[in-house]
């Protein structure tokens, strides 16, 4: 069982990220995401399967869907420490169910994290080599020493 995820936390987290929290009831929540006035999200506190208190976030507002998109990456930062589910029960398209990660659930994110900037790294290192070679020939040659090439 997980811990207990509170509304008031997510809601900082989402806030500090430049969201705008709509803090919309629960009628309006179930209006449906596609309604006037700015993009932002409401939280309402959810009971998971196991019995854990979660929080549901909902992104509401004429462009839901990237608000939705900036939800989930804001929670899913490294220093949030959060898993972001999509497919969950009693969760609608607009809305995503959040709980607090599990260690292994952290250092996965993290594996997996490392192994897609891995070539990129790779990249940028091999970049740099050259880069330090070729400062290096022309330090040479500057010096006057091009007949040791």
């Amino acid at each position: 069982m997980s811990r207990v995820t509170r509304v008031h936390t997510v809601s900082r987290h989402l806030v500090e990220g430049g969201l705008v929290d709509l803090r919309l009831t629960l009628a309006e929540e179930q209006s449906g995401p596609d309604r006037s006035g700015p993009d932002g999200f409401s939280l309402r506190q959810h009971r998971a399967e196991d019995g854990t208190l979660v929080v549901v976030a909902g992104a509401y507002g004429p462009n839901w869907l990237r608000t939705l998109a900036e939800v989930v990456g804001r929670l899913e930062q490294p220093h949030v420490k959060c898993i972001v589910l999509a497919e969950a029960p009693g969760v609608a398209d607009h809305e995503v169910l959040v709980r607090w990660a599990t260690s292994e659930e952290l250092r996965a994110r993290k594996a997996a994290q490392e192994a897609r900037q891995a070539p990129l790294k790779a990249l940028l290192r091999r970049q740099e080599a050259e880069e330090r070679a070729a400062e290096q020939r022309r330090a040479l040659e500057a010096a006057g020493q091009t007949g040791l090439f």
